[in-house]
């Protein structure tokens, strides 16, 4: 018992655990111990940011995607997938939609579709920060340049999510196709923290193949990269993968892991995830309770919402948006937090 509050007050103190550290707290999981940890990690959450959520319109631009990655429901091999792509006035009507509504923030994100060209994002992007100036956009397109990551930054761009999934190479392999590799996913990072962004990364919770190794080094890779945001989620199977019978991924699990991650890096924007949601109904009031601080309403088409079906069963509600916004208030003011509409940028590092 002892062993375990060692290593969680050097983790909450010094913000940093060795290897074989985070493999040994990584296998704590009884009760007492959790809801410790979850009471520190909701210390720092408040200590920062108070007992706001952040919520930013999610607008799922495109389904389409050059990459076959094992896991995922919409890679390029999936013939099952009714195909579609958002026109640059529809992503605006979503846009007006949310920020009739309050939000302050729209994250656009989509499959590694080759029609939203340097010059397609960046036309979409000026227009949104032109009619929305006290709005951020937040990217989540994948792999590009440098060059690319630039052009959009300069067009008004100010976040970009890119999950790493894996930080071990073996594992990277065992679930990606040759052509894509750990290293160049790395430097994507590194060039968008170089370039400007605020840079959120993040990996599955159980995935296939994963072991607590893997978990470890995806915790000293965060720690190394200094994201502000982190985004983890349970990992869900689709029937149209190579991993179509895997287990999903514990919730436990990962709501032990935000907590990790608020003392890891205090200040992050940690999102409940729509993983969390569709596996738990009550899946993102516990995340929020470990320390997470940001929950992403989607704001797409309803008619295309169930076609951006990265995992089975996704959560995926028809409702109205303002009746969803409605309901998530008074489903985050039950367990003590209020949810806020601006821009909610990270605290400073």
């Amino acid at each position: 018992m002892k062993e375990k509050f060692e290593l969680s007050d050097k983790l909450e103190f010094e913000n940093h655990l060795s290897m074989e550290e985070w493999c040994r707290i990584l296998q704590f999981n009884d009760k007492e111990f959790m809801e410790e940890l979850f009471e520190r990690a909701r210390k720092y959450q408040h200590k920062y940011y108070g007992n706001g959520i952040f919520i930013r319109g999610l607008i799922e631009i495109s389904n389409i995607c050059k990459n076959n990655c094992y896991y995922c429901g919409i890679r390029r091999d999936n013939k099952n997938v009714s195909r579609y792509r958002l026109s640059k006035e529809q992503i605006l009507e979503c846009c007006d939609k949310g920020y009739k509504l309050g939000y302050r923030t729209f994250v656009m994100q989509g499959g590694e579709d080759g029609y939203f060209s340097d010059e397609v994002m960046t036309d979409i992007i000026s227009t949104i920060k032109s009619r929305y100036s006290d709005c951020a956009v937040t990217l989540s397109l994948g792999e590009r340049s440098y060059e690319s990551y630039r052009r959009m930054y300069e067009a008004g761009a100010d976040r970009y999510l890119l999950r790493h999934e894996t930080a071990d190479n073996e594992h990277y392999r065992m679930l990606h196709p040759k052509e894509l590799s750990l290293e160049e996913r790395k430097q994507c990072l590194f060039n968008l923290k170089e370039i400007g962004y605020q840079v959120g990364t993040g990996f599955m919770v159980g995935s296939p193949g994963q072991t607590i190794t893997n978990i470890a080094k995806d915790l000293l890779f965060l720690e190394e990269l200094k994201p502000q945001m982190v985004g983890i989620g349970p990992f869900i199977p689709h029937h149209d993968t190579v991993f179509a019978q895997n287990n999903a991924g514990s919730v436990e699990l990962t709501i032990y892991l935000i907590a990790l991650i608020r003392l890891l890096l205090p200040k992050a924007l940690i999102p409940a995830t729509t993983a969390l949601g569709t596996l738990d109904p009550k899946g993102r009031e516990k995340g929020i309770m470990a320390g997470a601080n940001v929950i992403m309403p989607n704001l797409s088409p309803v008619s295309v919402r169930e076609k951006y079906s990265l995992y089975d069963n996704k959560l995926c509600t028809g409702d109205e948006d303002a009746a969803y916004k409605k309901n998530l208030e008074e489903r985050m003011k039950k367990i003590g937090y209020e949810v806020l509409t601006g821009r909610g940028d990270a605290s400073e590092f």
